[in-house]
């Protein structure tokens, strides 16, 4: 018996050292290959200071309206994860997309990130790049309450909002909020590490890039997935911004939300209970995951032609 548990521990011994072993390898491997990637950082759009630190703004196509995409949470890179869509509206419309702070291009930065600074430094660095208001709105997920705060605080710079699977303030559960940041350990562990590398292969990657754009895509990601600065936006901050949005009047702008099916019942009735009221508001259904503009770009971008053209009646 006491010989067995000497060979199983051998055995269990020699496992961990292979396991350390190759994730020693991934490692190395890792910092090779971002210290090789630094060429393909270079910003595709312009950068402004926003409080002393950079901050991406991409813009593309001209025309008398601006659409501006604001990134869902924790998306690494705005500019190529939302091109599917705003590159089918580039022709007619002015697009601008916003790298908050931690997103893109931006900076990954410390201090405050609750919602009323995180517009201010939109807005500000909206002006800086050039793009003026009024503003067509495009959020995605969470985004959608911070462009509702927009449109409440700033009613002449929002003319329209389109929400792309947008949040609403009854979207979110308790629980939700109060587990919100609790898994950055391990997401900060996976891209140290090196195994978020090693698992994201080109399936996994955003099919209308082409092979350049997946390369950048992959190196920003691998350095900035769900950093800190991403982290420190949710939990007790989108609580603040929902009882900040719920203690005035609901702006009364027009208003098109796309919704998918695959964010669960509690999404759904949040998303129409916050439409019901609204003198100008439609709810259109989408059979897809929650990241809308990726796999409906088509359907949407000709929803979003019939509905700018509606403002101008």
């Amino acid at each position: 018996m006491q010989k067995a548990l000497k060979i199983v521990g051998k055995i269990f011994l020699g496992i961990l050292i292979l396991l350390f072993v190759l994730l020693l390898v991934i490692f190395i491997y890792h910092r090779i290959m971002l210290s090789k990637e630094k060429p393909l950082l270079e910003p595709l759009g312009q950068m402004v200071e926003v409080d002393g630190n950079q901050m991406s703004i991409y813009t593309e196509g001209e025309g008398d309206r601006t659409i501006v995409i604001m990134s869902g949470s924790g998306m690494p890179s705005p500019i190529l994860q939302y091109s599917a869509l705003y590159r089918q509206l580039s022709d007619t419309y002015k697009i601008a997309v916003i790298e908050k702070f931690g997103y893109g291009f931006s900076d990954v930065v410390d201090g405050e990130r609750d919602f009323d600074t995180i517009l201010r430094q939109d807005r500000e660095a909206l002006q800086k790049a050039g793009v003026e208001a009024p503003y067509i709105l495009c959020p995605h997920s969470m985004s959608g309450i911070e462009a509702i705060l927009w449109a409440q605080k700033y009613p002449d710079e929002v003319e329209a909002i389109v929400g792309l699977d947008m949040s609403t303030p009854k979207a979110y559960t308790e629980e939700e909020l109060n587990n919100s940041g609790k898994s950055h350990i391990v997401y900060d562990f996976l891209r140290e590490s090196g195994l978020l590398r090693i698992s994201m292969t080109d399936s996994t990657l955003p099919e209308n890039l082409d092979q350049n754009e997946k390369a950048v895509f992959k190196a920003i990601a691998c350095r900035k997935f769900v950093n800190k600065t991403m982290d420190n936006e949710g939990g007790t901050h989108i609580l603040d911004a929902i009882i900040e949005i719920n203690s005035a009047s609901k702006p009364d702008v027009p208003t098109l939300l796309f919704l998918s099916n695959s964010e669960g019942q509690v999404w759904e009735d949040a998303m129409r209970d916050y439409a019901d009221g609204l003198t100008d508001a439609q709810v259109i259904e989408l059979d897809c995951g929650h990241m809308v503009a990726n796999e409906k770009p088509d359907e949407i971008a000709d929803a979003m032609r019939d509905f700018i053209a509606v403002l101008d009646s």
